[in-house]
C-alpha cells in the first residue's frame, strides 16, 4: 500500500517561489468532506457536537474554518480559549478541559459562557472562588483506572494517567455542584490514544452510559451530555487501516439505544473532541533537501528540523515520506532524513526505503496537521514556519508568515542588541 500526497510536485514548485520552504500545507477540501462525514456519522443524535481540539492545531484559519461546518473549541489554556473567542467562539461553543489549572483561566471560561469540565474534585472550590459561583452547567472527566485493552491488542494505561476522577470522586463532585446550584451535568473520559480501531468509542460510550445512569437514579441529577473526547485515530503507516467513522457512530448509537434510551435519556447529547481524526492526514509538512551525508549511514538532510514537527523525535513517532515527483519510482535507497539540530533524535526518518534522493527534491513528510506545527519551538534559535491553506480550488493562501529573527528576540529586555546585529 501507498500513501499519496493531497498535492503535487507542480504545485510546490509554485508555491514555492512565493514562500520557502520547509512551510506546512493543509487541504482544504480534504477538511471539509471530513468534518461533513463526521457529522454524517452522528446525525442519529440531535445534540451532537464535534469540539475540535484546539491543542492539536491552533491555527484561527483553520478552527474558523472548522465552526462554518458546526464544530466547537475544546480548549485547554488561557491562550486557547482567548484564540476561541477571537474566531467567535463563545458559551455553549467552547469546552474548557484542562489540568492543574491556574484559576484566572476558570474566571476567563466563565466569561466566555463556555462549558467548564472539572478535572479534579478540588477545582469545585477553585471555580467557586474564581467565578464567584458555579455556573449551572457542568462537566467532570472520568478515569477509571487499571488498564484499557480492545481485542486488536491495542492498550493504554489510565491508571498512570494524570488525568480525571475515580467513580467515588465524580459522584461526590455531582452531589457537591447539585447542592451548589448546578442544573445541568455532563460526563468526559479519554482511555486510548490514536487507535483505528471501531471498537473503541462504543466500548467508552458502554462506560460512561453505565456510570450516566447510576448517577442520574442515585443523585437525581439532569445529565445533559456525554463527551467522549479523542482517541479515534489516522494511519500514520501506509500498511495500516483508516478509521470507519460510520461504523464507530453506528456502534455508539446501537449502545446508546441499549442503555440511555430504557432510562429515559434518549435526550443526552454526545460530543467528541477529535483533533486528530479531524485535521491529521490533511496536513503535510514540505522541506527541501539540502545535504547529503556518507558516514556509517546514508543521510539526507532537510532544511526542516525537529522544531518543524516533534513527533519523531519525542517519542519515535512514524511519518511517511513522499519524494515529490518520484512517486513511481523504486524504493532502492535508504537513507536516515535528518534535520540540523544539535540532536541526534533530530530525524524525520530512520532506515527508511525511498527512491534515489538529489539535493533539491522536495519531500512531503504526511499526517502533520494535528500535532505538527502547533508542537513547534525554537531549540537552537530555529524559527516557525510558514503554514499555507490548499484552497478548494486550487489556490493557496499564506495564512501564518514564517517566523523572522526580529520575532524571535522580541520578548528580550534586551531587544536592541538584535538592532545591533543586524548592522553587522
Amino acid at each position: 500500500m501507498s500513501k499519496t500526497p493531497f498535492v503535487t510536485k507542480e504545485k510546490i514548485d509554485e508555491i514555492v517561489l512565493h514562500y520557502p520552504t520547509p512551510f506546512h500545507i493543509y487541504d482544504e477540501k480534504g477538511m471539509i468532506e471530513n468534518v461533513k462525514n463526521l457529522y454524517k456519522a452522528f446525525s442519529w443524535n440531535k445534540g451532537y457536537k464535534e469540539f475540535f481540539a484546539v491543542k492539536a492545531n491552533a491555527n484561527p484559519f483553520i478552527v474558523k474554518k472548522l465552526m462554518e461546518y458546526g464544530c466547537g473549541c475544546d480548549c485547554s489554556s488561557l491562550t486557547e480559549l482567548m484564540l476561541s473567542r477571537a474566531v467567535g467562539a463563545t458559551g455553549d461553543d467552547i469546552m474548557f478541559s484542562s489540568n492543574d489549572t491556574p484559576e484566572e483561566e476558570f474566571d476567563f471560561c466563565c466569561k466566555l459562557g463556555g462549558i467548564i469540565n472539572l478535572d479534579d474534585i478540588t477545582h469545585i472550590a477553585a471555580v467557586e472562588r474564581s467565578c464567584g459561583r458555579l455556573p449551572e452547567r457542568m462537566s467532570c472527566r472520568f478515569n477509571p483506572g487499571g488498564v484499557f485493552t480492545l481485542s486488536n491488542g491495542i492498550m493504554d494505561n489510565p491508571g498512570d494517567a494524570k488525568y480525571g476522577m475515580t467513580e467515588e470522586q465524580i459522584f461526590e463532585s455531582f452531589r457537591i455542584m447539585k447542592e451548589k446550584g448546578v442544573k445541568e451535568f455532563g460526563l468526559h473520559s479519554f482511555l486510548c490514544s490514536n487507535t483505528v480501531s471501531s471498537e473503541y468509542y462504543p466500548i467508552l460510550s458502554k462506560i460512561l452510559f453505565e456510570l450516566a445512569v447510576k448517577l442520574k437514579n442515585e443523585l437525581d441529577v439532569k445529565i445533559t451530555f456525554i463527551n467522549l473526547s479523542g482517541g479515534v485515530g489516522v494511519p500514520y503507516r501506509p500498511e495500516e487501516e483508516k478509521s470507519d467513522i460510520f461504523a464507530i457512530g453506528e456502534g455508539v448509537r446501537k449502545v446508546y439505544e441499549e442503555i440511555l434510551v430504557p432510562e429515559g435519556m434518549g435526550d443526552v447529547a454526545i460530543y467528541t473532541e477529535l483533533g486528530r481524526y479531524m485535521l491529521a492526514p490533511y496536513g503535510g509538512l514540505v522541506t527541501k533537501v539540502i545535504n547529503e551525508k556518507h558516514t556509517h549511514k546514508e543521510y539526507i538532510g532537510v532544511d526542516a528540523c525537529a522544531v518543524n514537527l516533534m513527533r519523531p523525535a519525542m517519542y519515535g513517532a512514524y511519518h511517511h515520506v513522499t519524494v515529490l515527483g518520484k512517486e513511481n519510482e523504486p524504493e532502492t535507497e535508504t537513507y536516515d532524513v535528518v534535520g540540523s539540530l544539535c540532536e541526534n533524535n533530530d530525524k524525520f526518518a530512520i532506515d527508511r526505503k525511498l527512491p534515489k534522493i538529489e539535493i533539491g527534491d522536495y519531500l512531503f513528510i504526511h499526517d502533520t496537521g494535528a500535532h505538527g506545527f502547533a508542537m513547534g519551538y525554537n531549540y537552537n534559535g530555529k524559527l516557525k514556519s510558514a503554514e499555507i491553506l490548499l484552497k478548494e480550488d486550487g489556490s493557496f493562501e499564506l495564512i501564518r508568515r514564517a517566523e523572522t529573527p526580529k520575532d524571535y528576540f522580541a520578548t528580550f529586555d534586551c531587544f536592541a542588541v538584535y538592532n545591533e546585529m543586524i548592522k553587522l
